[in-house]
């Protein structure tokens, strides 16, 4: 399956300035990350429920609004949208879901924004593929590239959990451990890009692990028959997904699929990195750098995001919040939502299960508003965590 191309071009994210898509781009000048474009007139002619029933159970369904070309893919998206009564039921909600994201190839939602990088750095001719990750971004770059046929090179810090080192090693990877954050092992891509000829695939810091990820914005749509949830709870470290949803929404509508009514969209952080809800708690547009990030959850550990401007102007556009879960409260929810709901999440989607509660309590979220908790990893790559916390 090859995709036609709707792709108009790249316009940055703050700025507004234009880009070509047909050649390789990542930051604009200004700094900013670079958003893709489509014609959505056209891509509504033929992206429609009738057309979409007959199409493979994949993100590429949504081929329209995708990268164009040959797709590099595993088979990701279209992940379970469960229905959770008796979770539900203790926080006095009535109409409580979890997306299991944990679903996807490699074990999480960053599946979704490798398949479409990957695929449009195959296109555009990119030699070796490069990033920083806390763990489950590296490990879905790595099969991706091995996939698509092009080396890859993960950075890491030296305490990322094991699975996601050892996976990286078995899709072929280099993998480069650092004493440090996800924003140390950045600059160690940052400051090499070039001189090695790397196609730097950091979050945000080229325009398609979004469009990726937005496809969690599509799949509710037609998950919940034509209709959105009114409130979505995000664990957010670098907020690709929430920032990619939001911008799903607004495609939508520009396509006449909905109205201007929105999710309210809260991002969900851990005690330890919270440089979003400090700033939103804080009434800022910017978020400032978060020192001496500290979680268990480690993709919750982005101390500095790049896409902080967009993910606050975000929430406020959609009427959210953003809150902060501990560490002990992320392993106490995650068990709470393995022995009540045969949910094995990561700890970054167990911190959704203690976010709800919170927000059900203060009144925040009515009994019977519909709520989608995103978990967007498998339980399974954090074994040394959920040791400690079984041993507890």
């Amino acid at each position: 399956m090859t995709t036609a191309t709707n792709v108009m071009e790249l316009e940055c994210s703050e700025c507004r300035k234009k880009y070509d898509a047909e050649v390789e781009q990542h930051l604009c000048t200004c700094g900013r990350p670079l958003l893709v474009r489509y014609d959505l007139k056209q891509a509504a002619t033929t992206l429609t429920l009738e057309n979409l029933s007959k199409r493979a159970r994949t993100l590429w369904r949504y081929r329209e609004v995708l990268p164009p070309g040959d797709p590099v893919t595993l088979g990701e998206g279209m992940t379970p949208l469960l229905y959770t009564a008796r979770l539900g039921a203790s926080m006095g909600l009535r109409r409580l879901y979890v997306k299991d994201e944990g679903l996807n190839p490699t074990g999480s939602f960053k599946a979704r924004g490798m398949t479409a990088a990957v695929t449009r750095a195959k296109q555009l001719g990119a030699k070796t593929l490069a990033a920083p990750t806390a763990g489950n971004a590296g490990g879905a770059l790595a099969a991706y590239a091995a996939a698509a046929g092009i080396p890859a090179v993960i950075v890491m810090p030296a305490d990322t959990p094991s699975a996601n080192v050892m996976e990286c090693q078995a899709f072929g990877a280099t993998v480069v451990k650092l004493n440090g954050l996800i924003s140390d092992c950045g600059k160690y891509v940052a400051e090499r890009k070039d001189r090695e000829g790397w196609y730097d695939v950091s979050t945000l810091k080229e325009p398609y692990r979004v469009e990726g990820k937005k496809t969690m914005g599509y799949e509710l749509w037609e998950e919940f028959r034509g209709k959105l949830p009114e409130v979505i709870l995000y664990p957010t470290g670098g907020g690709v997904g929430l920032i990619g949803m939001c911008k799903a929404f607004d495609e939508m509508q520009e396509m006449g699929w909905i109205g201007a009514e929105r999710p309210r969209m809260v991002a969900v952080q851990a005690e330890g990195c919270a440089p979003i809800v400090k700033a939103w708690e804080g009434h800022r547009d910017a978020a400032e750098f978060f020192a001496n990030a500290a979680t268990i959850a480690s993709g919750l550990r982005v101390p500095g995001p790049l896409g902080d401007l967009m993910m606050l102007r975000m929430l406020r556009q959609t009427n959210g919040t953003a809150l902060t879960v501990s560490d002990s409260e992320m392993l106490q929810a995650g068990r709470e939502l393995a022995s009540m709901e045969g949910i094995f999440a990561a700890p970054e989607g167990a911190a959704t299960v203690i976010a709800a509660r919170k927000l059900a309590a203060s009144g925040w979220i009515k009994p019977g508003e519909t709520v989608v908790l995103f978990n967007t990893g498998t339980g399974y790559k954090y074994s040394e965590a959920w040791q400690r916390a079984l041993q507890a």
